[in-house]
C-alpha cells in the first residue's frame, strides 16, 4: 500500500533525526489499528527503546509529534502503552489514489507462460430476439469476472456462443417471410434484433391461434400442437436449412446479419467484448458427429422413431434427447460440439460458464455426456 510505505520511510527519518540512529526497515512495520482505538495504522515502538533510550510512551509521543510537524501524512495520533495509533490524512489518501490511478496495472499479478488458461463463456444470445435483462446480467458478470481473473495473473479467453440456428430461428424467418412485406431495420427504424424479435412474437401469436382452433375442433392440446400447419412449416424450413437449401440459407444470413448489428450496438453500450465467438451453425455438425460416434459405440441408444437418446438415470439424471427423429439436432448436440471445438482450439485449464441457475441441470448433463464420450475435459 503506497501510504504505508511513505509512513514507514517517514518513521525511519524520524528515528534518524530524533535519536541519531539508523533503523532497520525490516523492524519498522505497520498494522491496522484495532477497531476499539482511533486511527488507521499502528506502529509498535518497543523494538526502538534501545535507540531512543526512553520509555515506550515517550518514544511513541516523540515520533507522533515529529510526523505531525514534519509530514502531511497524518492528521492526528494517539499513544496507548507504547502503541502509536496514526490517523492518515486526507491528503495522503488522495495522493495514494492518484498514485494508483497513474498505474493502470496497479495490484495486478503479471501473466507468465506458466499461468493457467481460463475460458469464460457469457452472453450466449439467440438470434431470434434482442438481448434481455438476463443477458445484460451475464454480460456484465462474465466480462467483470474475466477482468478480475486477468488481474490475478490468469490467461483469459472471453468467449460467446451465438445460438444462430434451430427451430426458434426458423420461426422468426417464417413469420417475416409470410407477413414481413420486405420490412428491414432501415425501413422500420428499429434495431435489427428488435425487428426480428417482433416476428418471433408474431409467429407465436399465429401459432397459438392455430392451436386454439384445433382444440375448438375437438383435438387435444398435444394433437393441436402437433398438427399445426405453421409449426410444420417451421420444421420443414429447419430441415431445408440443415440440407443447405440456398433460398433458406440466404434468408437466414440476411436476417441474422440484422440481429448481429443490433447485438454489436448493445455490446458497445455495455462496454463488453469477446476474444472468440462461436456459432451454433458451425458447432452443431461437430456435435452430431460426436453423438453418432457415441451411438455407434453404445454410449447412446436409438428409439423406434429414429431419435437418439442418452440414458443418464444411473447417475440421478434423466433420459436426454440428442437427435430428433428427423435427424435435426438440439441444444445439447450443439453444446457437445462447442465443447470439443473449444478444447481443440485452446489448452484450457478451467472452463467457466456464466449462466442463470436454471441452466444448472443442463450443464450437469453436458458434463456427464462429455465424460461418457471419453473426453478428458468431461466430468471425470
Amino acid at each position: 500500500m503506497h501510504v504505508e510505505n511513505d509512513i514507514q520511510q517517514a518513521i525511519i527519518k524520524a528515528i534518524k533525526d530524533l535519536y541519531s540512529s539508523d533503523a532497520d526497515p525490516a523492524g519498522i512495520t505497520l498494522q491496522k489499528t484495532k477497531k476499539e482505538f482511533k486511527g488507521h495504522l499502528t506502529f509498535v515502538t518497543f523494538p526502538l527503546l534501545k535507540l531512543s533510550r526512553k520509555n515506550p510512551q515517550q518514544t511513541a509521543q516523540e515520533i507522533g509529534d515529529y510526523l505531525l510537524a514534519n509530514t502531511d501524512l497524518i492528521s492526528d495520533f494517539n499513544v496507548i502503552n507504547g502503541f502509536l495509533n496514526l490517523s492518515v490524512s486526507s491528503a495522503a489518501w488522495i495522493e495514494t489514489l492518484a498514485f494508483i490511478a497513474r498505474r493502470p496495472d496497479y495490484g495486478f499479478t503479471p501473466v507468465t507462460d506458466q499461468s493457467p488458461l481460463y475460458m469464460v463463456e457469457y452472453s450466449s444470445p439467440n438470434t431470434n430476439k434482442p438481448l434481455h435483462l438476463g443477458h445484460v446480467r451475464n454480460n456484465l458478470l462474465g466480462h467483470s469476472l474475466s477482468e478480475v481473473l486477468k488481474a490475478n495473473g490468469k490467461k483469459v479467453v472471453k468467449t460467446n456462443i451465438v445460438n444462430d440456428r434451430g427451430i426458434h430461428i426458423c420461426k422468426s424467418m417464417l413469420a417475416w417471410q409470410k407477413w414481413g412485406n420486405g420490412e428491414t431495420p432501415g425501413s422500420s427504424g428499429k434495431k435489427g434484433d428488435h425487428l426480428i424479435g417482433d416476428y418471433y412474437v408474431l409467429f407465436d401469436k399465429k401459432y397459438k391461434s392455430e392451436v386454439a382452433g384445433g382444440i375448438s375442433r375437438g383435438l387435444s392440446k398435444e394433437e393441436a400442437e402437433e398438427q399445426s400447419p405453421l409449426m410444420a412449416e417451421a420444421r420443414e424450413m429447419l430441415r431445408r436449412w440443415e440440407a443447405g437449401d440456398e433460398e433458406v440459407v440466404s434468408l437466414w444470413k440476411r436476417m441474422n446479419g440484422w440481429v448481429y448489428a443490433g447485438f454489436d450496438e448493445t455490446y458497445r453500450k455495455l462496454g463488453v467484448s469477446f476474444d472468440k465467438i462461436y456459432y451454433e451453425s458451425d458447432t452443431y455438425l461437430v456435435g452430431k458427429e460426436v453423438v453418432l460416434r457415441g451411438l455407434k459405440e453404445g454410449v447412446f441408444y436409438r428409439k423406434d422413431d429414429g431419435s437418439v437418446w442418452a440414458d443418464l438415470t444411473d447417475c440421478g439424471l434423466d433420459h436426454k434427447l440428442l437427435l430428433r427423429s428427423d435427424g435435426t439436432s438440439v441444444y445439447m448436440t450443439q453444446d457437445i460440439g462447442t465443447a470439443k471445438l473449444r478444447f481443440d482450439d485452446y489448452p484450457i485449464d478451467k472452463m467457466i460458464y456464466v449462466v442463470g441457475n436454471e441452466q444448472n441441470y443442463h450443464f450437469q448433463v453436458l458434463s456427464v455426456l462429455l465424460d461418457r464420450l471419453g473426453f478428458e475435459f468431461g466430468k471425470g
